[in-house]
């Protein structure tokens, strides 16, 4: 299945990407940030806006051992319990974020992290699920979610072709079809050489999916990259300035800088176009001035054609050149100064 609908929109390739704004902890722990992130989203021409459910309970435990520590990347020095009870989005404000969303006109779903959350989005209305590159071996997780029969997006970061295959058979499993499948990098910011985004098109042919990419770095390359490889959809984080501190906010993409990724994705689109041959409707005043057959000599009725009197020139007047070979030797019908197209009735037949 090559194609799934949220909504009312259906996502495949050769139709228009599919463009997610990820909220992510870049609300700084403020409602009014939140709310203004989904305005901006909005604003910037996104589809859709995500948000995260989980607690740092939900996630992980209050542990301060080394197996809980992060000792390098973007987070060094952080403790996975602390780490997350800065980032998460209470659920208190998530149903008045969905229906702020509502409100303007921009969908809005989230990525759930266990059971609970599931349940809690379900009492929302939440009407399709992402599952995030670290969930993905999560397989009691994405039968869970699968089984609630919504469309789902699962990111693939650092899993291999089998654990993919896994989580795939996963949603199957439960009768669920309407999956689609993002390419991701899970380094925080993703580096432009490790994204592999040929990646994506192996995912396409193998589970038979829509594609596209969660997009963790800098710029707008990688997304723009994506949807000429046939991507779909393209997640990237979006905050309202890089200014204000949050996990998130380093390899995120201000309003003005998402807006200009949204404008250089549908640039492309247009450049991929469809399948065609012969000139386009631009190229169409230009049309006259490829090569043609002319006369070079002035001539007179009964001489022959020669290498001489006639020549392939622009402008496109004349006969074509596929057939100079055909008329060399035969005679001229009539007189003729040099600048005049050749034709079929200035040739003896």
């Amino acid at each position: 299945m090559n194609s799934i609908t949220i909504k009312n929109r259906k996502i495949a390739s050769g139709l228009p990407a599919y463009i997610i704004a990820e909220m992510s902890a870049n609300h700084a722990g403020s409602l009014n940030y939140a709310k203004e992130i989904i305005h901006a989203a909005k604003e910037a021409h996104a589809d859709c806006i995500k948000i995260q459910t989980y607690t740092a309970d939900t996630i992980t435990i209050d542990c301060h051992n080394k197996y809980f520590s992060i000792e390098e990347g973007t987070w060094k020095g952080e403790n996975l319990h602390s780490l997350y009870q800065k980032a998460f989005t209470p659920w208190e404000w998530q149903a008045e974020l969905k229906a702020e969303a509502d409100k303007i006109g921009i969908d809005f779903f989230s990525t759930p992290f266990d059971k609970t959350a599931v349940d809690f989005l379900e009492s929302i209305g939440i009407e399709f699920y992402k599952i995030a590159s670290f969930e993905l071996i999560d397989l009691p997780l994405i039968k869970y979610v699968a089984s609630k029969g919504k469309p789902m997006i699962m990111s693939t970061g650092m899993a291999s072709l089998e654990e993919i295959k896994e989580a795939v058979d996963s949603v199957h499993s439960e009768k669920n079809n309407q999956l689609a499948l993002l390419k991701c990098s899970s380094a925080y910011p993703a580096i432009t050489d490790d994204m592999n985004l040929v990646t994506m098109q192996e995912l396409s042919k193998l589970f038979e999916v829509p594609v596209g990419l969660s997009d963790h770095s800098k710029g707008s390359i990688g997304a723009v990259t994506s949807v000429a490889l046939g991507g779909c959809i393209i997640e990237k984080h979006l905050c309202l300035s890089r200014k204000i501190n949050t996990p998130d906010s380093g390899f995120s993409m201000e309003p003005d800088e998402f807006a200009s990724m949204v404008r250089d994705v549908r640039a492309a689109e247009k450049a991929i176009g469809k399948v065609k041959f012969g000139p386009s409707e631009s190229e169409q005043s230009n049309y006259k001035f490829r090569r043609s057959l002319f006369i070079v000599k002035d001539v007179k009725a009964g001489e022959r054609i020669t290498e001489e009197n006639i020549r392939s020139i622009r402008p496109g007047d004349g006969l074509k050149p596929k057939y100079y070979f055909e008329v060399l030797g035969k005679t001229f019908t009539k007189d003729a100064p040099a600048g005049t197209p050749l034709s079929l009735d200035l040739i003896q037949q």
